[in-house]
């Protein structure tokens, strides 16, 4: 009997693997050989177990996994003549050597909950947390059941088997190719152990399958699509008018009908030589529609516009294109008779000249990045079990990584485990009803369950369901953009259908919130590049589930449609109709134990429950943490790409609080090591009544970092100060905001300080001071702001019941001065706390001025007070 020992490497702030380097294969010390069978083990929860028929093992990487030599974890094995015991701090192995892994032979043991857990080959999970799924295309309604299985489950473990995955071999310009697997009689499976550590279980999968790379920081704005036949003149016509209702906008896609297309028609359907549709693969620009692409591409930039094609690259290279020669002669191609050639992408040298003579050109003319819209035949045609889909993303992405300077992007669709390294996923042609968009935050939030963190969604949806009527409806597309500000990526699209629109100033009643709604978009964009920095560093996506924060709470679970996106934000997007009688949606979400504060209504809430909340069209449910700190852009950003030298900071009530905000230079790949944080902290003193923030000197570097830059600092629900001091120097109360002042907005009850531009690498000190009698009756702010922004439409409303009865007849002084409270405290901040009481003395006598006028239906003065309700 022998023992085996080795030990981990442990980082001082979290107990972290460490990469022993860049080779797949496992280090010798992490591995247990025997003649038929391999067990590597990679993390004590974690390991690989391998049985071969003939005694031969697989060392290269797979489409899955392309690393595996970790530093070796801590473990004990005890090998005897007949069976193996490898014992790790979270998992004990038993293996009777010899035959096949089977139920009788092989089994894991592991604790969950207080309990120990056996795991047999065989066994069912059948409480897999479930990852994602291919495509929406032409789904409807909750399609949980279609997800494939996730790394991480309830019952504590899952288990990945890899026996027959094609295989990635090192290659210098792509760096994998791919190879048939050949091998037969094998069985290659990693197991998951984690029990409910599903964080760690996912900073491992992204250690041994690959990091999720940063997007590009314009991809996280706003993305205009739409399948229509565009012009240049078109697509130069909607940019601008997108620009001039002060639309923010980073991204146009042309979709297929930038190439020639041949009068493509679904009634009248004509194939190519490949099979498909004629006109739907296409390379030549439909010069027709684009005189001069060109000039379309060089405005776009000018106008800090990144542009996207769609591609159906199934069709190979057909005779007609305007490459067909180039491609023919550098792929040494017969052209007699002129015959197409074949898609053939797992063929190295067509997939080099594909790229050399097809794809770089029209990269060269100004294409910023592709969306890879692959519908045909799955499965590669010469190497068995090789997925089209991820191969082309593949192949797409590490070109652009190893031939540009810019970081790589691509927008595709889910080829499979291991796909989020190629970031944005498509994820297809949904239904436009209620039913899709209430899958889809679910089905967003569980694909981080694989890694797969950068879903891309139809905003407004695709298509209509046969029999639906053919018309937009507004508020459904409203809940769709304003669920959009908080998924991955905001991107509107719909099919080509003159019935659908998306253009949002098309909806006259809708607009201001639509346009307010992707405003908060551009104003989150600081706290959503965070959040994908976090992914890159942990493997844990922006949009994930509650149970990652609460795996033991049940509620984590069954409360499907919420989820957090980011580490300080929860989301429970409207969809459902609202009640058309009243204009409200009732949402219930749950908020875990701690107090959190209702963005859109200015509310600060305890939480530890089921909470059942009503909104107006213009709020969107969504809770910050009390305490954090969200780094946001000014609200006057309109893209993403121009340097803004003013960073927001939003101090959320309720509690003392800390940012790590990090910050790269937005577009080259030298993030990974090339970045800069800036420690910043709140801390509130109630003894002496005031409130200190401190923003450290920031450490790192990267290239064209500002040196210097001003502070944009908000604090809502917070009463104007009695003084303010920024490092030693006090700055004074300014009706209107300016640089080394501060002001007050009576909307928001929110102090704001903007600060004269410092330096990036000085510490910043402020002492907020507020009197005695403000600190002891802070509960005044509360609840006010949700009132004084529905009483907007309340004193509206009543003014014209009241009017319509008696043209002459005003609403009472009470009813008025509360209705303009707000503006009350904007113009006087320093009477704030007799302006209040006076608010909530009068605001139950305006109620039942309402109620108690005589000359209207009871129902309708009922729903008008519903809106002051909490």
């Amino acid at each position: 009997m022998k023992f085996i020992f080795s030990f981990i490497l442990y980082i001082c702030f979290c107990p972290v693997l460490v990469l022993a380097g860049n080779s797949i294969t496992a280090h010798p010390a992490s591995q247990i050989v025997g003649q038929n069978y391999r067990f590597t083990i990679l993390t004590p929860s974690l390991i690989r177990m391998e049985w071969s028929a003939d005694g031969s093992f697989m060392n290269e990487a797979t489409l899955a996994f392309i690393n595996r030599n970790l530093e070796t974890p801590k473990f004990r094995a005890i090998d005897s003549k007949k069976k193996l015991i490898i014992q790790t701090e979270k998992l004990t192995l038993t293996y009777l050597k010899g035959e096949k892994f089977n139920s009788n032979n092989l089994s894991v043991s592991f604790m969950l909950e207080g309990k120990m857990k056996i795991w047999k080959p065989g066994m069912l999970d059948e409480e897999n947390l479930k990852g994602t799924m291919r495509t929406l295309d032409r789904l409807e309604g909750w399609h949980e059941d279609k997800l494939e299985e996730g790394i991480i489950s309830r019952n504590g473990w899952a288990l990945v088997d890899d026996s027959k995955s094609p295989v990635l071999v090192d290659d210098t310009q792509w760096t994998h190719w791919v190879k048939e697997n050949t091998r037969k009689d094998v069985y290659d499976w990693y197991f998951f152990g984690y029990g409910h550590d599903y964080k760690q279980a996912l900073f491992d999968f992204t250690h041994i399958a690959g990091k999720i790379p940063m997007p590009p920081k314009f991809a996280f704005g706003y993305w205009w699509s739409r399948y229509w036949q565009y012009s240049d003149d078109e697509l130069k016509n909607l940019v601008s008018t997108i620009k001039s209702l002060d639309i923010p906008l980073d991204v146009v896609i042309i979709d297929m009908d930038w190439h020639k297309t041949f009068g493509l028609s679904y009634r009248n359907k004509v194939y190519d030589a490949a099979g498909e549709l004629k006109g739907w693969t296409g390379y030549s620009w439909d010069n027709n529609l684009f005189p001069d692409p060109c000039n379309l591409l060089e405005w776009m930039k000018k106008n800090h516009i990144k542009t996207s094609l769609n591609l159906h690259p199934a069709s190979g290279i057909m005779p007609y294109e305007d490459v067909y020669d180039k491609f023919a002669l550098s792929m040494g191609w017969d052209t007699v008779g002129r015959k197409f050639i074949p898609f053939d992408m797992d063929n190295k040298k067509w997939a080099d000249v594909y790229f050399r003579e097809v794809i770089h050109p029209l990269e060269k003319q100004g294409i910023d990045f592709w969306w890879l819209d692959w519908q045909q035949f799955p499965y590669s045609k010469s190497i068995k079990g090789l997925s089209n889909t991820f191969w082309l993303n593949h192949v797409f992405f590490n070109n652009m990584k190893k031939k540009r300077e810019k970081r790589p992007l691509l927008f595709h669709r889910w080829g499979g485990l291991g796909n989020h390294r190629y970031q944005i996923g498509f994820s297809g042609d949904a239904y436009i009803t209620w039913n899709s968009l209430r899958f889809q935050p679910f089905f967003t939030s569980t694909a981080s369950n694989v890694g797969y963190g950068y879903w891309s969604h139809d905003i407004g949806g695709h298509f209509f369901q046969k029999g639906d009527p053919k018309v937009t409806d507004p508020e459904l597309y409203l809940r769709w953009i304003q669920y959009g500000v908080f998924s991955p990526i905001l991107r509107t699209h719909s099919t080509k259908d003159i019935n659908i629109e998306r253009r949002i100033w098309k909806f006259p009643e809708q607009f201001e919130m639509m346009r307010s709604a992707i405003q908060l978009r551009y104003q989150l964009t600081l706290y959503i590049y965070n959040a994908a920095r976090k992914a890159y560093d942990t493997g844990i996506s922006i949009c994930r589930p509650m149970y990652y924060e609460y795996p033991e709470n049940e509620l984590a679970y069954t409360s499907k449609n919420q989820y957090f996106f980011g580490d300080d934000i929860i989301v429970a997007p409207i969809v459902a109709p609202s009640d058309k009688t009243s204009g409200l949606s009732v949402q219930s979400v749950w908020l875990p134990k701690g107090n959190w504060f209702e963005m859109s209504t200015g509310s600060l809430i305890k939480g530890g429950e089921m909470k059942t909340r009503n909104f107006l069209h213009d709020e969107i449910p969504y809770y910050a943490r009390a305490g954090s700190i969200i780094p946001m852009l000014p609200n006057n950003v309109r893209n993403l790409q121009s340097d803004c030298d003013t960073l927001c900071l939003f101090f959320t009530p309720g509690d003392n609080g800390t940012l790590n905000y990090y910050e790269d230079d937005g577009v080259t790949d030298s993030y990974a090591n090339e970045f800069t944080t800036t420690h910043i902290a709140k801390k509130i003193n109630r003894v002496e009544n005031k409130l200190n923030i401190k923003i450290d000197a920031r450490k790192g570097n990267f290239a064209g970092m500002n040196p210097t830059r001003s502070y944009l600092l908000r604090f809502p629900l917070c009463f104007p100060a009695d003084s303010i001091c920024i490092n030693g120097v006090s700055i004074t109360y300014n009706r209107f905001i300016s640089p080394g002042n501060w002001t007050y907005d009576g909307s928001n009850l929110e102090l704001t300080i903007l600060t004269e531009e410092l330096a990036c690498d000085k510490e910043v000190n402020l002492e907020i001071h507020f009197a005695h009698e403000q600190m002891q009756q802070e509960q005044l702010l509360f609840n006010k702001v949700k009132l004084f922004k529905r009483l907007v439409p309340v004193t509206e409303q009543f003014k014209y019941i009241v009017t319509s009865y008696d043209s002459m007849r005003n609403l009472s002084e009470s009813f008025l001065s509360i209705s303009q409270t707000h503006s009350h405290i904007s113009a006087s901040p320093f009477k704030i706390i007799s302006i209040l009481k006076n608010f909530e003395l009068n605001l139950e006598q305006a109620k039942n001025e309402i109620l108690n006028f005589e000359h209207a239906e009871k129902a309708k003065l009922n729903q008008i007070v519903n809106l002051l309700s909490d």
